[in-house]
This record gives C-alpha cells, structure tokens and sequence, in this order.
C-alpha cells in the first residue's frame, strides 16, 4: 500500500507518499484532494486506488504488468465519447492526453484503477502516476514523483499494490 497525503501547511498541491519507511514528496493535483472528482476541476481523487500496470519509455525493473509507450498512443478525456477514460491510438479528433511526450513526466506512467470499472463520464479521466517537474508543479489531478524517486520507488511495487489517496 502506497498512502499518499496532502503535506499539512503547504499549497493543495504538495503531498506526501510513504511506501513502508520511504518516505517521498510528492505532486498533486492544483485543487489538492477531493471525495467529489469532476473532470478538469484540477483535484486529485481521494480513496483507496489499485496501480494497474505501467506505460515505459524505456524498460525498468518492475513487478507490475508494463507496456512500452508508443508515439500514438493516447488516452481519451472526452466526456462526449463512449471511449471517455480508456487507452487509445492517434490520430484522433477526441479529447484525449498524449501519453508520448516531449519531457520527461510520462516516461513512467503508472495507470491509476480510478473511475474505470465502471467508468462514468465528466468523473475525472487520465489520473496517473507519472514523473514530477523538478519543482514539483501541480498536476491536473494524478499523483507524480520526480524522476528520481520514481526509479526508487518502481523496483518495490508488487503486483497487488494500491494508492490510498487523502
């Protein structure tokens, strides 16, 4: 179990995950932590969460199921769409977040099991455990490390592992 919590204090947006003795910052979303997610209301879900595998730029040591991310690959956030919160391929003229990117916040995406089964649209999309900016930005709503911690923290993830958010 990986609990992640609002650091007391600080902006929304800075938490705290602790994995058994490690213990990380971490970036959450602008809005911080909410029990009543709203697609783009910038917040980040609060419950108990499973990681269900990893997108990877390139291969890591991990426990979890894993994909290697692909310059196509997209993951929809269009409410209007009945593929709305579901992995798919580009081009596409859906609302979506481009899972190939430019930086470095996606090159370790873990795939958060918010509101997928079942999934209802305008709920909240696209919530991953992704990389951090050096300065730890707010995200739109997911739980992200730097890159560093990151490399830590993927090696002790087993397969059963969840987030406890909030």
């Amino acid at each position: 179990m990986l609990r992640v919590a609002r650091r007391i204090g600080g902006p929304p947006h800075e938490g705290r995950l602790i994995a058994g003795s490690l213990v990380l910052s971490c970036a959450l979303g602008r809005s911080g932590v909410t029990r009543n997610k709203r697609e783009g209301d910038g917040a980040t879900p609060a419950g108990r969460w499973p990681l269900l595998y990893f997108y990877l730029r390139t291969p890591a040591p991990l426990r979890l199921p894993w994909r290697r991310t692909r310059p196509r690959d997209l993951w929809c956030d269009d409410p209007g769409s009945f593929l709305y919160n579901k992995p798919l391929h580009g081009p596409s003229h859906l609302g979506h977040e481009e899972m190939w990117r430019n930086d470095q916040l996606y090159d370790a995406v873990g795939v958060i099991g918010y509101n997928l089964h079942p999934r209802v649209r305008g709920r909240g999309s696209a919530i991953f455990f992704h990389i951090a900016t050096d300065d730890h930005a707010a995200t739109a709503g997911c739980v992200a490390l730097r890159a560093r911690d990151m490399a830590r923290l993927l090696p002790r993830l087993g397969r059963s592992v969840a987030l406890l958010i909030g």
